[in-house]
């Protein structure tokens, strides 16, 4: 089995870019907020390739309308985002709200189940601090779309980042101390 003493390293790395990508957002949020927009919508444009690829592969399907219906929607709304950043920008504002909130309450739950792991408060403080980023993101509609996503993207990234080193520091610790994780018996 593997532990997070075997591979406490790459969670670190993984929390260091994920914290370079939260300080990058948060000195350019315009620019983090309209790039995701544009990404989403080329996603969208993508699926709808994708869909309307099976529509024409797949005869005598009973599936096929629907198919053809999601190919249509995916693009419209690909090409709404790619076309209008600005007005994406907003949608995904709301949106935000919920993934964060969702974020949140997700990160709660898993560092309550690290217990008793080294630094399993820190996953909690992440989560705690994406709710609190949907609240401050709800709070602020319609002003400041322009940069309040990228921003609290930023931080969210930054605070999960953070987190996810914190996790690793602790499996170095354990590592060290030669000890077992929280829930392996000792020589696992």
């Amino acid at each position: 089995m593997h532990s997070l003493q075997d591979h406490w390293r790459l969670l670190l790395a993984m929390g260091i870019i994920i914290v370079g990508l939260g300080i990058l957002a948060i000195l350019s949020p315009l620019v983090a907020g309209l790039s995701a927009t544009v990404a989403l919508g080329a996603l969208l444009i993508i699926g709808a390739v994708v869909h309307a690829a099976h529509v024409f592969t797949v005869q005598g399907w009973k599936g096929r309308t629907a198919q053809a219906v999601l190919a249509v929607v995916y693009l419209l709304a690909g090409l709404a985002l790619v076309g209008n950043p600005a007005a994406g920008l907003a949608t995904l504002t709301v949106l935000l709200v919920a993934f964060f909130f969702v974020d949140g309450l997700i990160e709660v739950y898993g560092g309550l189940k690290l217990r008793p792991e080294t630094n399993w408060q820190w996953m909690v403080a992440s989560g705690a601090i994406s709710i609190v980023l949907a609240g401050l993101i709800w709070v602020t509609l319609p002003f400041a779309i322009v940069w309040v996503v990228g921003l609290l993207f930023g931080i969210n990234l930054l605070t999960t980042g953070i987190s996810m080193i914190e996790i690793a520091f602790g499996g170095r610790s354990a590592s060290k101390e030669g000890r077992a994780p929280a829930g392996e018996p000792r020589g696992a």
